[in-house]
């Protein structure tokens, strides 16, 4: 009787044992399927996607017909795509851009390129998750997102098979931010020199990686694999002007933030010109050389900013190297669709 029970007992042991390693296998199973399929040099470990807005293949097609649908906005004039354009690095052509009401924006429109690593949005970082900035944009109330996506059949349908409600504001805004979330490049050449292929970077590219990474001393805010830290730093852009834009200090209060704005990624950079929160720089040589003054002196200059003394052949390479940061993004994620009337 004793060596059956031992017997069970073992069997019972190995069994829960065996169910234990099936679970922990499911897990691991399903959390490597959660892990983003991103371009080369992307960080899977690194994506922020908040855990009441999973990515679905439903959720972020039918956000993307909500970034394309001009009648999400108040005056139906305007769409997300309006500011943010595809062919343009997913940033403005113009310095500013245009309200529903017509109107010019205070600030140049950001890129939305790997906002799949970020959490905080704009160049303040005034809204604390790409679901808030998509439900709080200034061109689109609540009331007319349900009054005119709402009318849609088709949109009610599909909204339904998402998010098992009819539409409302918060499901939008979050189809919206699953959709922004597929907006990645990688596979820059860049990308590839870092895994091995040294013909990728041309010779002026190669030098220019090395003045970024010592003499220009650009690594100090354009950090790791995105090229940001996600930092706000005051650089001295439009505080020379009468009455400067205070950037994050409108959000904080803080005296430190007065005239600091979001570090961007600088992942196709050279495709969205022009630079700055204020759109003050047309070029990328622009840039380097507002850099390499050490800025624009105000009293909340930040420590990382100072005459870097580069040469004339120093700031091109420099330019190559930015190019070089061009990378890949789905063709279908900027292809436009078929909306529904």
């Amino acid at each position: 009787m004793t060596n059956e029970l031992g017997g069970a007992g073992i069997k019972s042991w190995r069994a829960a044992l065996l169910f234990a390693c099936i679970i922990l296998l499911g897990a691991s199973i399903v959390a490597a399927q959660s892990k983003a399929k991103l371009p080369l040099g992307l960080d899977p470990d690194a994506t922020y996607i908040p855990d009441d807005n999973p990515l679905t293949p439903e959720k972020i097609a039918l956000g993307k017909k909500f970034f394309w649908d001009k009648r999400w906005s108040a005056s139906g004039t305007v769409a997300c795509v309006s500011c943010h354009p595809p062919d343009h690095g997913w940033s403005d052509p113009r310095q500013f851009s245009i309200t529903f009401a017509g109107k010019p924006t205070p600030r140049h429109a950001p890129t939305l390129v790997n906002r799949l690593f970020s959490d905080r949005q704009l160049w303040t970082g005034l809204r604390p998750s790409l679901e808030e900035q998509a439900l709080k944009d200034s061109n689109r109330t609540d009331e007319m997102v349900v009054k005119n996506l709402g009318a849609v059949p088709v949109y009610q349908t599909e909204f339904r098979k998402v998010f098992g409600a009819d539409l409302n504001p918060d499901g939008v805004a979050k189809a919206i931010a699953a959709y922004v979330r597929t907006i990645v490049s990688g596979n820059s050449p860049y990308d590839r020199f870092k895994a091995g292929d040294k013909s990728a970077l041309a010779v002026a590219a190669q030098r220019g990686l090395a003045l970024f990474e010592g003499k220009a001393r650009c690594v100090r805010c354009h950090a790791g694999f995105n090229f940001t830290d996600e930092g706000y730093r005051n650089i001295g852009v439009g505080m020379d002007k009468a009455e400067p834009d205070l950037g994050r200090y409108t959000v904080t209060k803080k005296e430190a933030d007065k005239g600091a704005f979001k570090t961007p990624t600088l992942r196709d950079v050279d495709k969205r010109g022009p630079y700055m929160h204020d759109g003050s720089a047309g070029t990328l040589e622009e840039v380097i050389a507002l850099y390499n003054r050490g800025g624009v002196k105000n009293p909340w200059l930040s420590q990382d900013i100072a005459a870097l003394g580069l040469s004339i052949q120093q700031q091109a390479d420099l330019v190559a190297f930015l190019h070089a940061l061009t990378g890949q993004i789905e063709p279908e994620v900027g292809r436009p669709p078929a909306l529904p009337q």
